[in-house]
């Protein structure tokens, strides 16, 4: 085979795996941004904002559909809160406010919402002080209440065995999604803090005072912070029964060494044993919404092989949504085990495709994928995120539809053709309408509304621009309507001439 013939044959096999990867028409698609790496700390408001459109934009080229945005890491605000300070890691000093006054949570929704992606608010829910943070403000809670943190490895923690400490964390969430127009809220995977030698969890009196009959103090600590995750999903759900609660754990939940019967065959740090959170306790009983397990390791992983716990949390992860979150750097950066020649992302990918309860992906992190690392956004844009995807079902949240969209008609206006329709009645949040999916086909093409290979566009407006040329080519519009869980109306079909 000459060099010509390499490049040919190369260049059709590339363009053979664009088009046979089943893409779904329902699928989860986030991107984690987080401030505490300090990537906006001490930013002009303009800078900071040029910076976040610019991945906004870029994800919005590779198919995401949700973003997940980092606003309280350390017990603190990248929003106006009048109950904990402003973050260092928006304005370089802890409780100082923005130079120009901007709220980035609520700026961030509307440029979200803009292109048709969620933005779910990202808080860390014990952590009140990082490694890094030399000063706190004199608002905040460990300050005001230094009796209510304790500190562990160069942080400060909210005790999870207070109960005045999770009515708290429930009072931010609760002024959080009451002011904001939030799609989600998530948590990540720090719950007690992760184990570091030689250092001890100073919950000895409260293991006294509020132990609830509960004899272990593993069993305790578990205790308190399913108190909490239950209390929260409550506390969401009863202010605006729409927005989701998802928690992003570690990768592994236990060890088969640890529990033979349901643990993964894996040998590393342990959810339920060293965080102390029993996350299969809250997908099963239905405190939680979605699930993202951080399964950031490689296919092949002497440890913690990817493959081995996609596939367990698969099987033990049924009972809500769950979505994947992705390393990308560590992605890109091992070999596919059956062809040295390219990463892993095609492999991961295909597993995320096989495995029925995967329903979605989370890339950690969206500086990774807007830089194009491994050339990881030009395959989501080119190949597994190419076509629109709604988001998945959660019926448990709202089995109820829009009814359907009227009058759908195209006009011209100022040399425009353009296809308006009016909105449905509603009811209340589950029947109003708050998004619209436009599909296309051509003349003699079956309606198939279920490939999103016809979807031309998932927009808010009641009104989409039309590729006219001539007026020579039929095409047959469905127009859908969407409530804000992504519960789909039945069609409503136009015949236009293009």
């Amino acid at each position: 085979m000459n060099r010509t013939t390499k490049i040919i044959f190369a260049t059709l096999l590339t363009l053979i795996s664009l088009t046979t990867f089943a893409q779904q028409k329902r699928e989860f698609r986030g991107a984690w941004i987080q401030c505490v790496n300090g990537q906006f700390q001490g930013m002009s408001a303009q800078k900071m904002q040029q910076t976040l459109l610019h991945q906004l934009n870029e994800l919005k080229k590779d198919g995401c559909n949700a973003i997940i945005f980092q606003v309280r890491p350390e017990c603190d605000a990248l929003y106006q809160s009048n109950i904990e300070p402003w973050s260092r890691f928006l304005t370089g000093q802890q409780g100082v406010a923005p130079a120009t006054p901007w709220d980035p949570l609520q700026w961030m929704i509307i440029e979200c919402h803009k292109r048709g992606m969620e933005l779910h608010a990202w808080i860390n829910p014990y952590r009140a002080k990082t490694k890094t943070t030399k000063t706190l403000a004199p608002s905040h809670i460990a300050i005001k209440h230094p009796e209510r943190v304790f500190p562990y490895d160069g942080q400060l923690i909210l005790n999870p065995a207070l109960p005045e400490n999770r009515d708290y964390i429930c009072r931010v969430v609760r002024d959080i999604v009451t002011r904001y127009d939030i799609d989600g809220l998530h948590m990540d995977d720090y719950f007690y803090p992760y184990p570091a030698a030689g250092q001890v969890i100073p919950d000895d009196r409260e293991f006294k005072l509020y132990n609830n009959g509960i004899r272990n103090k593993n069993d305790w600590r578990r205790y308190n912070v399913n108190l909490f995750v239950q209390q929260m999903n409550e506390e969401i759900h009863r202010i605006k029964p729409w927005v989701k609660f998802g928690i992003s754990p570690f990768g592994i939940y236990r060890n088969k060494k640890s529990d033979p019967r349901n643990g993964s065959e894996t040998n590393g740090l342990q959810n339920y044993d060293d965080l102390y959170a029993d996350v299969l306790l809250w997908v099963n009983n239905g405190w939680i919404d979605y699930c993202v397990p951080q399964i950031y390791w490689q296919i092949g992983h002497p440890a913690a092989d990817y493959e081995k716990l996609i596939h367990w949390w698969n099987r033990y992860c049924a009972k809500r949504p769950l979505f994947i979150g992705e390393d990308i750097e560590r992605t890109v950066k091992h070999a596919d085990i059956n062809d040295h020649t390219r990463h892993q992302m095609n492999a991961k990918m295909k597993l995320h495709d096989q495995l029925p309860n995967v329903k979605g992906t989370v890339l950690w992190y969206a500086k990774a994928a807007v830089d194009n690392i491994g050339n990881y956004g030009t395959l989501l844009r080119e190949k597994y995120w190419r076509y629109p995807a709604l988001q998945p079902e959660m019926k448990f949240l709202s089995s109820k539809s829009p009814k359907k969209v009227k009058g759908v008609k195209p006009m011209w206006i100022d040399n425009s053709y353009i296809l308006f329709w009016t909105a449905p009645k509603g009811k209340d949040w589950q029947t109003a309408p708050t998004q619209y999916v436009v599909y296309a086909f051509k003349k003699g093409e079956s309606i198939n509304t279920s490939n999103p290979a016809n979807i031309i566009a998932v927009t808010s407006d009641t009104f989409v621009t039309l590729p006219y040329v001539d007026g020579k080519t039929k095409y047959t519009y469905v127009v859908t309507a969407l409530n804000r869980t992504h519960n789909e109306s039945k069609g409503v079909k136009k015949k236009i001439r293009l």
